[in-house]
């Protein structure tokens, strides 16, 4: 199905051309947008105020003339033009419910493809192993899979790659710490808390022993040599880290086609730091390997230290440029935190020198921080995520107590489950995600509102009225009856349904679930309106069926909004 602002937005630039042929060349940005007031029509064309300028004529002259003589489309009721020269665009109603019919039996609900035979590699979780994940590892994880599965369902196909960090500094100073500070039974027992609690040990000895922190330096360059003894452990660290990720990650709902760490490249790296010297990209300065980039505004890059190690940077320019031969990407994106701003610049920078083609994206979210501060492993202020994720089951749990009483133990177990767990990931993705979030218990748990588990119970109470019909009139044909408007409320609901689409394509594009979070939340409201205002049961045959058909149909786009999130939608609730 076409998408509403593409059938209006054509019509619309057909209409300026018609206007004034002689200025075709600048129509080009004729696009017509949702009005933010239905006063104002269902969307609205405000063309005419950028091309008065040029067509030397007032805006309201301009979209009066673009209006004259022109020929109702079928698909509007009414165009008018208002104020200083905006044009306003009116569905007509029979066809906006020839539209949801239509709708309701594409299994994709209207949203287009525009990633057929399109490639992405999706970057994003990669956290650094041999520690526990923590609250301020959801977001990469959370707005990465968001972002994922919105493009899988426009059709791109997605390599999603968790690009874990285990290859990096932090191992020098795991491995000093485990061999001073280990406690064998421990780290049979519980190895990512014991490796957390050695690494934060030796961090803190790195800040008052120059010894030590020449030594933990020492232990990296032996690893990243091959030593056999610090692979050994190195392996033993990874192993533990991806069976405890695996764990958390089934509880989110979180898949991944690729678990890639750095250490996957490190056969890489010293021919990639060859190749950049053989362009003619690099330069010693002070020992170190580095490429000059002054003339993009941005400051030397170091692509091997003067210990002979390596960093983050040739990781990544050996990570794309394997992508790219393997994959054949038409983009790579990477979703991490703020922090990571500069080195992605940078980087990105070295690959356009190398005549890299490929779209590259750093899509950055703000950091989660505590009230009194920022997360940091190695200050040990950190709230484990699965012990996040067991709260909030617990919570969700308390309440179908009071609610649901009589719903079997198993099934209240799985309920709590997906409701807890959706009201942690919805009160995430709601928010911009270049927003700074401050992590409170209130506002990641919240079970009402604009949360998680208020559209899981809209949907629910919808399945329960599909129910009820089915109960009160068995063996009728809801599809043999036609859907028709007659009020003003099930007219916005319709309308607000038939934008489902270019939704998901405004939130893939714009790397913002936030975006889908704001339409559903928005649509659960409608069907709350819709629900309270008119009868359904009760109304006269006909009436009723095209009522509860546009039920289920807001069942399906709510359902479908939520799996895209990665919130499950129990049935009852």
């Amino acid at each position: 199905m076409e998408l509403l602002p593409d059938i209006l937005g054509r019509w619309m630039k057909d209409a300026f051309v018609r206007a004034f042929p002689e200025e075709a060349g600048r129509m080009e940005t004729v696009a017509v947008v949702a009005a933010a007031n239905p006063e104002f029509g269902d969307y609205q064309c405000n063309a005419a105020m950028p091309l008065a300028k040029a067509l030397r004529q007032p805006p309201r002259k301009v979209a009066e003339t673009v209006l004259a003589g022109m020929e109702m489309p079928s698909f509007l009721s009414k165009v008018e033009v208002a104020g200083p020269g905006f044009i306003n665009l009116f569905l007509s109603d029979a066809w906006m419910v020839e539209r949801l019919v239509e709708l309701s039996r594409d299994p994709r609900l209207g949203a287009p493809e525009p990633g057929l035979g399109r490639t992405v590699v999706m970057d994003y979780g990669s956290p650094n192993i041999t520690k526990p994940l923590h609250i301020g590892h959801l977001r990469s994880h959370n707005i990465g899979s968001a972002i994922d599965r919105l493009h899988r369902f426009l059709g791109y196909r997605v390599i999603a790659d968790n690009h874990l960090g285990d290859w990096g500094t932090q191992f020098g100073v795991t491995i000093m710490g485990y061999r001073h500070f280990g406690d064998p039974e421990k780290m049979r027992k519980e190895p990512l808390e014991e490796l957390e609690r050695v690494y934060v040990l030796s961090y803190e000895k790195t800040k008052t022993d120059p010894e030590w922190l020449a030594r933990c330096r020492e232990e990296l360059v032996k690893l990243q040599s091959g030593d056999p003894e610090n692979v050994a452990l190195w392996r033993d660290f990874t192993r533990y880290s991806i069976e405890e990720l695996e764990h958390t990650y089934g509880r989110l709902g979180i898949k991944y086609d690729l678990v890639r760490g750095e250490s996957h490249y490190r056969d890489k790296l010293l021919p990639t730091v060859e190749f950049l010297a053989g362009k003619g990209l690099t330069r010693i300065s002070e020992g170190a390997t580095v490429v000059d980039l002054e003339e993009e505004g941005l400051p030397l890059c170091i692509v091997r230290k003067s210990d002979g190690g390596f960093n983050y940077a040739t990781s990544d320019i050996a990570t794309v440029r394997s992508r790219i031969e393997e994959f054949m990407p038409d983009r790579i994106v990477y979703v991490t935190d703020e922090r990571q701003q500069l080195h992605f610049r940078q980087v990105f920078a070295i690959c356009r020198r190398l005549g890299i083609e490929t779209a590259l994206d750093h899509v950055w979210f703000g950091l989660m921080r505590l009230p009194e501060g920022t997360f940091s492993t190695r200050e040990g202020n950190v709230i484990p995520l699965e012990r996040l994720l067991d709260e909030a089951v617990t919570r969700a749990k308390k309440v179908l107590d009071e609610t649901s009483p009589e719903m079997p133990d198993g099934r209240k177990k799985e309920v709590a489950e997906a409701v807890g767990i959706g009201a942690v990931k919805y009160a995430d993705l709601s928010q911009n995600p270049q927003s700074l979030v401050t992590f409170t218990w209130e506002k990641a748990l919240a079970l009402d509102g604009n949360s998680g588990p208020y559209l899981q119970y809209a949907y629910a109470r919808i399945a329960s009225v599909l129910d009820k019909y089915g109960e009160r009139f068995p063996g009728m044909d809801l599809q043999s009856f036609p859907v028709s408007v007659s009020e003003q409320v099930e007219r916005t609901l319709v309308l607000h349904l038939l934008r489902f689409g270019e939704t998901v394509r405004r939130a893939a594009e714009a790397y913002k679930p936030s975006v889908l979070c704001d339409y559903l939340y928005e649509l659960a409201g409608v069907y709350s309106s819709f629900y309270q205002n008119v009868p359904f049961l009760k109304a006269d045959e006909g009436v009723r069926e095209s009522r509860v058909r546009i039920c289920g149909i807001t069942a399906s786009v709510l359902g479908t909004g939520l799996k895209l999130l990665g919130i499950r939608t129990p049935e009852r609730i």
